[in-house]
């Protein structure tokens, strides 16, 4: 009961802070690093999280900013952290970039608030277009589909091969709470009657976190590389500065990850037509030994919270001891990513047979794909989905066949 109230009064706070964003359009902003960012509208919600459409007021550009409350403190700042450090991880043309983050106290209780500064993609995601070709009564051409399928995989495929390099911190090592020299405050929340609250930075991390990317792949930023020419609008963040591609990844240990929660709505359109996949939060080690009935339950637990139930892998319904969980559920859910691309919706949205040869869903995660009505139009699309919805994961193709 007490956590219900709590989740209650959190959402009302926000609720409230959505108000004020509607309404007075001139006193929410943000501040960061002396620069001021006029809240637009939210964008999406979601638990404890939201985001924001902001615009910096010198130069006009926008980007989404992500919300996270803490209310639990420590722990809820260090989950929401390991999702601002796999943003850093992965550097790849088709993975968002994360700009910035903070962690700031929360002055409305006694929890904290994560910010993650991230770019905005005014074309949306494919669940958008899917929408709209649902109205339109339109779908993608197959080569489109092919193509943006193709990026996507590419995003996955850099998630599975990740390697970790000499550099690199690990994934278990605690996050600083020292700022770099070059770094000033970063964001913190107020309004003209405000004079704001102590912020806690969070500083980039060594050998991960010094590259960030703004709108795709087309700009590259970073705190401690050498100087480019830039434009003042180029520069989102003070000591930000413009660099070239991405250095080769240095050999190191396999170590591979997965997204987890692989979906249309998560694979967002940049300005050149690329897909750009989002929403690490759910990003994890892909390979999980499973020994005890109790890591069973964990895991099960973890897959119901945060990988979409159309879109989940058959392993992550029903845990079996003795297993090992890995980076083949990302490929079932790329295979009903493909079929939604193809058909509108995932395998696994519509419970009844509509007469077109279409999909049936059972009770148990030993669900079967029959052969959808438009194979003559789609037919190489659809051997790609048989293989992929492979339901034992043993026989699933990895990442590099498909």
């Amino acid at each position: 009961m007490a956590q219900m109230l709590d989740n209650l009064k959190e959402k009302l706070l926000d609720a409230l802070f959505q108000i004020q964003s509607i309404c007075c359009q001139s006193t929410a902003r943000i501040k960061v690093n002396g620069r001021t960012f006029q809240i637009i509208k939210i964008l999406g919600e979601g638990g404890f999280s939201f985001v924001y459409l902001a615009q910096d007021a010198d130069s006009g550009r926008q980007f989404a900013l992500k919300k996270i409350r803490c209310p639990t403190g420590r722990e809820g700042v260090k989950e929401a952290m390991r999702e601002v450090e796999a943003y850093r991880r992965f550097r790849h043309p088709n993975i968002i970039r994360i700009l910035d983050s903070a962690v700031v106290q929360d002055r409305d209780g006694e929890g904290q608030i994560v910010y993650l500064f991230l770019p905005f993609y005014r074309r949306g995601n494919l669940q958008d277009v899917m929408n709209s070709n649902s109205v339109n009564g339109t779908h993608f051409p197959e080569r489109e589909i092919l193509r943006l399928f193709r990026g996507t995989c590419l995003a996955v495929r850099a998630m599975h091969t990740y390697r970790s390099s000499k550099a690199s911190s690990s994934p278990n090592r605690p996050t600083r709470t020292i700022a770099p020299p070059s770094r000033g405050p970063l964001p913190h929340l107020h309004d003209d009657n405000d004079g704001g609250h102590d912020a806690h930075p969070h500083p980039d991390d060594e050998g991960e976190g010094e590259g960030f990317t703004y709108a795709g792949s087309n700009i590259l930023l970073s705190t401690r590389t050498r100087k480019m020419e830039t434009r003042p609008a180029d520069v989102i963040f003070e000591h930000d500065e413009l660099v070239p591609a991405e250095a080769p990844l240095v050999e190191g240990e396999l170590i591979p990850f997965a997204h987890r929660d692989l979906k249309p709505a998560n694979v967002m359109i940049d300005d050149n037509d690329e897909p750009i996949l989002m929403d690490l939060g759910s990003a994890m080690r892909a390979r999980v030994r499973i020994d005890t009935r109790q890591q069973a339950l964990i895991q099960q637990d973890i897959a119901a919270e945060q990988s979409s139930m159309p879109y989940r892998a058959p392993e992550l319904f029903d845990v079996k001891t003795g297993t090992i969980l890995d980076e083949k559920v990302d490929i079932w859910s790329l295979g009903c990513t493909l079929f939604a691309l193809a058909y509108g919706h995932s395998p696994f949205e519509n419970t009844q047979d509509d007469g077109t040869g279409g999909i049936h869903r059972h009770g148990s995660p030993q669900r079967t794909v029959q052969t959808p009505y438009w194979i003559t139009v789609f037919g190489g699309i659809t051997k790609l989905i048989d293989m992929a919805l492979t339901v034992d994961p043993k026989e699933r193709p990895d990442i590099q066949r498909v």
